[in-house]
C-alpha cells in the first residue's frame, strides 16, 4: 500500500516521505550482507566442521543456550545443525543446502580458509547474515568475523616460554592440525619471538587434532628420538595434556610448558607444581556468533572484525578457574563467563 502511494504521488511531500523511506532501508542493512528485507523471528544455520572434540560439544551447547534466548525473546524461532565430520567439501555442501532453505543467518567455523569462499558470497548475496569465529575464511563476503587475536596467543606464549627458559634451550613445538587457520596463524605468531632468540633450538613439531590422545601418541614418539627437552611450547590444551601424559609415563622431568584452558591440563599443572602459562578460545564465541547474526538482522550495526581479548592463566589466578572445574566436563575447557552485555560491550568497542 505504501509503495502504491509512493509511486502514484507527485507532492513534495510525498518525494519527502519516500526519501525517508529509503534512508530508513539503508539503516536497516548496517551491516555486510544484510539487506533489511528479513524479519524475526529468525532461522539461524550452525555449520559445524566437527562435533567429535569436546571443545566443539561445549561451544554448539553454548550456541543452543543463546538461541533459548532468543527463542523466548521471539527472535528466532528454529536452530539448524549440520556436522561436516571434518570434512571441507561436506561443510560446503551443508552450507549450500542452508542456502536453499534460505535460513536468516549462518553461523561458521570454516574446515578451510579459502574453500567455502564461493558458497559464502552465495549467501551473502542473498541477504543471509554469515558469522564467521574461531576458524576463519579469507574472504570479506560474510557480516562479521570474531576471534581472539590467534598471533598474539603464539607470541605471548612464545615470549613467556622463551623467558622461563632465560633465552636458551631445546624445545618442541606442538600444533594443531595443519590447514586450519586458528592453527597455523598461533604458530606463525610465535616465529618472531622464536627468530628473535637463537638460543631457542626447535627440535621438533607435531601437528594434531586438538584431542589428548593423539598429542600424547605424537609427542611419545618424539621422546624416543630426544633424551633432552627443556621446555614445550604447546599451542593446544588438550595437547599440553598429552605432552604432560606422555612425558610423566616414561619418566621424565617435566619442563615448563604453555598450553591453553582445558580442564584436564589445568589440573596436572596444579597437581603436579608445574611452571606453566595458558590462554583461552572461549567457547562461548559461539553464543556470541548467534547473538551478533541476530543484531546485525535487525539493522544494527556490527564491524566487519571483532576481536575477543585474551584471558590469561598464570600461577596467579589458576586456583580460580580449577574452583569451577566440576561445571565443566572432565575432558573440557574451563571458560570465563558470559552474558548479553559482555555481548554488547564487545561489539561496541573501538
Amino acid at each position: 500500500m505504501l509503495k502504491s502511494s509512493l509511486r502514484a504521488a507527485t507532492s513534495l511531500a510525498c518525494l519527502g516521505l519516500f526519501a525517508a523511506f529509503g534512508f530508513a532501508s539503508q539503516a536497516n542493512a548496517a551491516a555486510n550482507c544484510i539487506k533489511g528485507d528479513r524479519k524475526p523471528p529468525y532461522t539461524l544455520g550452525w555449520a559445524n566442521i566437527y562435533s567429535v572434540p569436546t571443545w566443539m560439544k561445549q561451544t554448539e551447547a553454548t550456541i543452543t543456550q543463546e538461541v533459548d534466548k532468543l527463542k523466548a525473546a521471539g527472535l528466532v524461532d528454529k536452530l539448524v545443525i549440520t556436522d561436516a565430520q571434518g570434512d571441507a567439501n561436506t561443510q560446503i555442501q551443508q552450507i549450500q543446502s542452508m542456502i536453499d532453505a534460505d535460513v536468516d543467518a549462518i553461523l561458521l567455523i570454516a574446515g578451510s580458509s579459502t574453500a567455502p569462499a564461493r558458497v559464502l558470497a552465495d549467501a551473502c548475496a542473498k541477504g543471509i547474515a554469515i558469522i564467521n569465529f574461531d576458524s576463519l575464511v579469507d574472504t570479506d563476503q560474510v557480516t562479521a568475523k570474531i576471534n581472539t587475536d590467534s598471533n598474539e596467543w603464539g607470541d605471548t606464549a612464545a615470549k613467556w616460554l622463551i623467558a622461563e627458559l632465560g633465552g636458551k634451550g631445546k624445545i618442541i613445538v606442538l600444533n594443531g592440525a595443519a590447514g586450519i587457520s586458528v592453527s597455523d596463524d598461533r604458530r606463525k605468531g610465535a616465529d618472531a619471538a622464536l627468530a628473535a632468540n637463537p638460543g631457542i633450538e626447535i627440535l621438533a613439531e607435531t601437528n594434531t587434532a586438538y584431542n589428548v590422545a593423539p598429542a600424547q601418541e605424537a609427542v611419545t614418539s618424539l621422546l624416543f628420538a630426544q633424551p633432552e627437552i627443556d621446555g614445550i611450547l604447546s599451542l593446544g590444551g588438550a595437547l599440553s595434556a598429552g605432552a604432560i601424559l606422555a612425558m610423566d609415563k616414561q619418566g621424565r622431568p617435566l619442563v615448563p610448558i604453555t598450553g591453553e584452558n582445558a580442564r584436564q591440563f589445568l589440573e596436572l599443572w596444579k597437581e603436579k607444581g608445574l611452571k606453566s602459562w595458558a590462554t583461552m578460545q572461549p567457547n562461548w564465541l559461539g553464543a556470541f556468533a548467534a547473538y551478533t547474526a541476530v543484531e546485525a538482522l535487525q539493522g544494527k550495526e556490527v564491524p566487519a572484525f571483532i576481536k575477543v581479548p585474551l584471558p590469561i592463566i598464570d600461577n596467579s589466578n589458576i586456583d580460580e578457574y580449577l574452583a569451577k572445574a566440576n561445571d565443566f566436563p572432565a575432558d573440557g575447557y574451563i571458560y570465563s563467563p558470559w552474558d548479553e552485555a559482555l555481548f554488547a560491550s564487545l561489539i561496541a568497542q573501538k
